[in-house]
C-alpha cells in the first residue's frame, strides 16, 4: 500500500501534487474535521487549501477541451466563461471587458492587464492593498520588526527597537554572561531544522502554520533575555520508530516517512508537508520525550518545548489538522517510561485534542483535560463534548470543558480551572504534567477567535506548576498571530523560571455561557470524582439565583415598556400606567 501511495504521490511533467493519503487511508474519525458552514457542515480550520486544483478534480482548462471545435474562439470563450463562478483572483486577473466587443486594438492601456498590488501581514497573514501601510485586520506594520523582536517590536511603526526592548536588556543584561545551570533550571526544546518544514505550493494567502510562528517566540525570547540567557537548551535528536510505535499505527509511521520523498504533498486539505516536514515531526517528538525525562530525572525542573509542526490532532492512524506526530503523547509515554506513574495532559489550545483523546481514552495512567470551543461540534474538529469521558474502563480519565461560544476569555478559563481541572487533577495526584500550550485562544488570533491574555495564560500555568512537585512541561501547539504566541509563550516561561504571574484573576465572575459549560461537565463528572459534588451543589444554588435575578429583570424590562406619550392623557392613560409599571393589575389567580 505504501508503495501505491508513493507511486500516485510523486509530481510527474509539473503537475499538481497529489495528497500521500488517499480517501481510503481516512477513518471515520476526520469526517469531522470541518468548522462550521453557512450550509450546515464543519469546515476545515484552513478552508483555502481546499481550493488547490488537485483537491478539485476538474480543471477549467479541461472543462473548454470538450467544447465542439467547429464552434468560432470568441463564443468557445463566452461559453468557457459562463461554465464557471469568477473567483476574485480569476476578476483580478482578466480584463474588464468582453472579447466581443469592437476592435480597439489601437487603444493601448485595454491590451495591459490590470495587477492589484497586495501585501501579507507578517502578524496573522492577512491580505492588504499595497497603499496601505498598516493591516487592516490586526493594526500590525508593514515593515514590522516582529521576527527580530518579537512582541517587543512596535505594531504601527517600522523595525526598531522599543523602550520596554531596552529595559528588558538592560535588566537581564547581568544574567546572560555566564549562567551556571542545575536541577532547578527550566530546559527549552528548540531546533532550527523545524523551520525546514513549510508549505510549498502557494495560495491566495500564506498558511497559518508557518515556520515564522517559532521565529516570532525565539525574538521575543532572545529579547527578553530569557533564551539564550536565563533558560538551558537540550541537544536535539530524532525519535525513534520504536518510540512512535507507542504512539501511531504503523500505517500512519510509514505515510509520514513518505512525505520526505516528496516535494510537496498533503495529508488533508489543510495538513501539508514537504520534503523536510517529516524530519521536522521528528524532531519534535524526540525533544519532547528528552525533555519529559530530562524534568523526571532531576536535570532540570521544568521545560518548554518549542517545536512544530504541532500534534494534539494527530491520532493513532491519521495526520490532520496541521499536526504529524502527537508530541504531548509521545511526552507522556516517555514520561511513565521514566519512572512516573500518573501523567496529567492539560490541552488549552482553542481546538479539541481528539488525538491525544483518541491515544488516551482507554489507559488510567493518563488523565487527559482539554478546555475548548465546541458549539454543539460545530467547531473544528467536532469532537470533545462534555459527555465524552473514556471508554473501556477508563471513564473519567478524558474531562472536556466544551465552550459553546466564541471571544471566551481569561475569567471563564480561571474559574474552570478552579471548578473542574484543579479539583481533578489534585484528586488524581499526577507525577507529571504537560500542558498542550495552544495559544489560538488568544486574543487577536485570526483562527481562535477567542479572547485569553498572556495574564490569563501565565496564571494558568502558576496555577498547574502547583502541581506534580513542578515537574511540568509545556509543549507548543497551534497560535497564528505572532503576537499574541510570542507574548504569551514569554508570559508561561517567564513563570516556569518562577516569576509571579503577575495580576490576580481569581475574584473575575465567570460569563453566564461559562458558568453553564461549567457546571454541565460536573454533573458528568462528579459521577467518577466525588469531590466535585460539593463544588456543584454551591454553583447550581448561585446559578439558581442568577436565573431568578435575570427574570425578574426581563419582567420588569417588559413593564417599563415604551408606550405613546399622548397615551397618559388619552382614554389608555390606564393601560399607560400598567405599562409604565407604575399600576399592577390583580385578578383571580394571577399577582
Amino acid at each position: 500500500m505504501v508503495i501505491e501511495a508513493l507511486q500516485t504521490s510523486r509530481l510527474a511533467n509539473g503537475e499538481a501534487e497529489n495528497s500521500i493519503c488517499p480517501e481510503s487511508f481516512l477513518s471515520p474519525r476526520q469526517d469531522c474535521k470541518r468548522r462550521h458552514g453557512s450550509n450546515g457542515t464543519i469546515a476545515t480550520p484552513y478552508d483555502e487549501n481546499c481550493t488547490n486544483e488537485h483537491m478539485v478534480g476538474v480543471s477549467s482548462r479541461d472543462a473548454t477541451e470538450d467544447i465542439d471545435t467547429n464552434i468560432q474562439p470568441d463564443v468557445v470563450f463566452k461559453k468557457a466563461r459562463v461554465q464557471r463562478e469568477l473567483t476574485l483572483q480569476d476578476m483580478y486577473n482578466q480584463d474588464s471587458f468582453d472579447d466581443d466587443d469592437e476592435d480597439d486594438s489601437d487603444w493601448e492601456p485595454m491590451q495591459k492587464h490590470f495587477e492589484i498590488m497586495k501585501w501579507f501581514c507578517t502578524n496573522c497573514t492577512m491580505v492588504n492593498l499595497d497603499d496601505v501601510v498598516h493591516c487592516d485586520i490586526c493594526g500590525e506594520h508593514k515593515e514590522s520588526g516582529i521576527l527580530r523582536h518579537g512582541f517587543f517590536a512596535s505594531p504601527s511603526s517600522q523595525d526598531g527597537p522599543t523602550d520596554v526592548e531596552l529595559e528588558f536588556k538592560g535588566k537581564y543584561k547581568d544574567l546572560q554572561s555566564g549562567v551556571s545551570f542545575s536541577n532547578r533550571c527550566t530546559a527549552i526544546g528548540f531546533d532550527e531544522r523545524m523551520l525546514l518544514h513549510s508549505e510549498v505550493e502557494m495560495k491566495p494567502r500564506p498558511h497559518p502554520e508557518r515556520p515564522d510562528r517559532l521565529r516570532a517566540i525565539a525574538a521575543g525570547l532572545a529579547t527578553a533575555g530569557i533564551f539564550p540567557g536565563r533558560c538551558h537548551p537540550i541537544s536535539a535528536r530524532e525519535i525513534t520508530r520504536e518510540e512512535l510505535k507507542m504512539v501511531h499505527s504503523l500505517e500512519q509511521i510509514e505515510a509520514v516517512d513518505l512525505s520526505s520523498q516528496i516535494h510537496s504533498s498533503y495529508f488533508t486539505p489543510d495538513t501539508y508537508a514537504n520534503e523536510h516536514s517529516a524530519r521536522a515531526a521528528r524532531l519534535a517528538a524526540g525533544l519532547c520525550a528528552d525533555l519529559a525525562s530530562t524534568i523526571l530525572s532531576g536535570r532540570a525542573k521544568n521545560g518548554f518545548a518549542l517545536v512544530r509542526p504541532p500534534g494534539h490532532h494527530a491520532g493513532v492512524s491519521q495526520a490532520m489538522g496541521f499536526c504529524l506526530h502527537n508530541n504531548a503523547a509521545v511526552a507522556a509515554l516517555a514520561a511513565l517510561a521514566a519512572g512516573a506513574k500518573k501523567v496529567l495532559i492539560v490541552d488549552w489550545d482553542v481546538h479539541h485534542g481528539n488525538g491525544t483523546q483518541e491515544i488516551f481514552e482507554r489507559n488510567k495512567s493518563v488523565l487527559y483535560i482539554s478546555l475548548h470551543r465546541h458549539e454543539g461540534g460545530r467547531f473544528y474538529p467536532g469532537t470533545g463534548a462534555a459527555n465524552e469521558v473514556g471508554i473501556d474502563g477508563a471513564e473519567g480519565y478524558c474531562v472536556n470543558v466544551p465552550w459553546n461560544r466564541g471571544g471566551v476569555g481569561d475569567n471563564d478559563y480561571v474559574f474552570a480551572f478552579q471548578n473542574v481541572v484543579l479539583p481533578i487533577a489534585s484528586e488524581f495526584d499526577p507525577d507529571f504534567t504537560i500542558i498542550s500550550a495552544g495559544f489560538d485562544a488568544a486574543r487577536g488570533d485570526p483562527l481562535g477567535c477567542c479572547d485569553v491574555t498572556p495574564a490569563g495564560y501565565a496564571q494558568m500555568t502558576h496555577m498547574l506548576n502547583a502541581l506534580s512537585g513542578g515537574k511540568l512541561l509545556v509543549i507548543l501547539e497551534g497560535g497564528y498571530n505572532l503576537r499574541s504566541i510570542s507574548s504569551s509563550a514569554t508570559s508561561v516561561i517567564k513563570v516556569l523560571l518562577g516569576e509571579n504571574p503577575g495580576c490576580e484573576l481569581g475574584d473575575s465572575a465567570p460569563s453566564k455561557s461559562g458558568l453553564v459549560t461549567v457546571l454541565e461537565v460536573l454533573k458528568i463528572q462528579m459521577n467518577f470524582w466525588p469531590s466535585l459534588a460539593s463544588c456543584f451543589t454551591e454553583l447550581q444554588s448561585l446559578w439558581e439565583i442568577y436565573a431568578a435575578e435575570n427574570k425578574k429583570k426581563q419582567i420588569k424590562k417588559i413593564r417599563r415598556a415604551d408606550a405613546p406619550i399622548w397615551w397618559k392623557w388619552g382614554r389608555k392613560r390606564l393601560l399607560y400606567q400598567i405599562i409604565k409599571g407604575h399600576l399592577r393589575v390583580r385578578s383571580r389567580g394571577v399577582n
